[in-house]
């Protein structure tokens, strides 16, 4: 009898901390619900052109383009993007949404086998997890992220099988192509662990080879190893260095490893977190991203708490205590301090759209520089002015705000609408007076107070969005109203 309710307790404190992880990774991600990024429409309408047997493009009447950086995202989204861009977008969101809540559970439960870590140890790491607005944000944005965090989560999980490991980072790294260092070094660290020190170079390679798949097609099909995102959003060295430290912080789980002593005696935290370095150096090279709440640091995030618990077993239990009080408090204070705020953004893209359909209705060609919700308002061809989904203009000199384009680049195209967002909106509402409104955007600027764009265009709708006094103007060409 008692052999019997000594299993039944530990097969309950299993499944308790199983749920905790659950919750840890569910309850902020649906907190974060509404949080979304442009960038991930256009990963829909390339799913959805792929789905339609339209080929890889994001323009239907254009060319085969390179616009996703994540080679497999739109095929794995294809199956899904029957509809419209905003019905594939919520599919996506539910998608990255199940994928977490897995990672969320398997990372409680292998919590619950840490014994030799104090339970408030454990605890507090995922407490930590869970106030990290960033993990929780891109959960459920509707891009890869998701899905590379997962499969970056289980490859520390899965540790004790390193050609799974190594299988699992190299799928994570055909995701986000900046994390093909950390697949590498990951992939050689847990062969070391597990006592494999003469095949870590192969699991290492293996570990490359998604990666390296990824730029054979690149070249094949479009001519360049590299995701075009690569050659139009330049970034540099200064950028990368101030991201990765930001992000650090505000990620939060890396404090939780902040213990070299202790680490020597956990070879596979060492391995987790040198893995994680490898990713950091390899994001300060790429100069960072563009995007909210480092992207770009959040697959690798949950990692670092595996390798908290794996440390806590070995450090002194005050230090690990004064790692988990610097990091929930700090944690507390960024979301107070309006680090949720972009739980917002997917309402407003929403009404955007819905909004912005009916007035773009009956246009051929369109010039904006944010194309993923222009093309979930319209089918028509779009003319990507950050270059992200058109190489023409992403070879152009300039960063992906800052491109070089003149009147008479974007006239030679002959785009029929022209869309230029304004952050604090017209002056006194006047749709006329938007040559001289505030831009913040190098691009659209230049494209304002240029005479022969003011010449060809005519003001023809105001498109707004959020409830702060942003939005677009919409501008047609004068050749097509008159």
């Amino acid at each position: 009898m008692d052999v019997l309710f000594g299993s039944m307790q530990r097969i309950g404190l299993r499944a308790t901390w199983l749920i905790a992880g659950l919750l840890s990774a569910v309850v902020p991600a649906l907190w974060m619900w509404g949080f979304t990024v442009d960038d991930a429409l256009i990963s829909v309408r390339y799913a959805q052109h792929l789905a339609a047997g339209l080929g890889w493009r994001f323009d239907v009447g254009g060319p085969s383009t390179d616009g996703v950086t994540p080679l497999p995202w739109p095929l794995l989204l294809a199956p899904l993007a029957k509809g419209t861009g905003l019905q594939v977008l919520l599919r996506a969101k539910v998608l990255g949404l199940l994928a977490w809540g897995a990672t969320g559970a398997a990372l409680g439960s292998a919590a619950g086998r840490v014994a030799n870590a104090p339970a408030w140890a454990r605890a507090g790491a995922l407490l930590t997890l869970a106030l990290s607005v960033p993990v929780a944000a891109h959960a459920v944005s509707g891009m890869e992220t998701a899905v590379a965090t997962s499969l970056a989560t289980f490859a520390v999980l899965l540790a004790r099988r390193p050609l799974v490991a190594s299988v699992l980072a190299g799928l994570a790294a055909s995701l986000r192509p900046e994390m093909a260092p950390w697949a590498f070094v990951l992939a050689v660290g847990v062969a070391f662990t597990r006592g494999k020190r003469s095949s870590a170079p192969a699991f290492g390679l293996l570990a490359l080879l998604p990666f390296a798949c990824c730029a054979l097609v690149r070249t094949i099909v479009w001519g360049h190893p590299a995701p075009l995102a690569v050659m139009a959003k330049p970034s540099d060295l200064a950028h990368g260095l101030s991201y990765a430290g930001a992000a650090s912080v505000v990620a939060l789980t890396p404090i939780l490893v902040l213990a070299p002593l202790a680490m020597r005696r956990a070879p596979l935290a060492l391995a987790i977190v040198t893995a994680a370095i490898a990713h950091l150096c390899a994001v300060i090279v790429v100069g960072g991203d563009w995007m909210p709440y480092g992207r770009l640091l959040v697959p690798v995030a949950p990692s670092l708490v595996w390798a908290s618990m794996l440390i806590a077993e070995h450090a002194d239990r005050r230090a690990t205590g004064a790692r988990i009080a610097l990091a929930v408090p700090l944690g507390l204070l960024l979301i107070a301090r309006g680090g949720a705020d972009g739980r917002s953004v997917g309402a407003d893209r929403v009404a955007l759209v819905e909004y912005a359909a009916p007035r773009l209705a009956g246009l051929r060609y369109i010039a904006s520089l944010d194309v993923g919700w222009v093309g979930a308002a319209t089918d028509a061809d779009i003319l990507d002015l950050a270059g992200v989904t058109d190489p023409r203009v992403a070879a152009l000199p300039g960063g992906h705000t800052s491109k070089r384009i003149d009147a008479t680049f974007l006239l030679d195209l002959q785009p029929d609408a022209l869309l230029l967002f304004l952050p604090v909106g017209l002056p006194d509402g006047d749709l006329d007076a938007w040559p001289w409104a505030t831009y913040q955007r190098v691009v659209e600027y230049r494209l304002a107070i240029d005479p022969v764009v003011q010449k060809h265009f005519a003001p023809a709708a105001w498109l707004p969005l959020g409830a702060k006094g942003a939005g677009y103007v919409l501008l047609r060409s004068r050749a097509v109203t008159d």
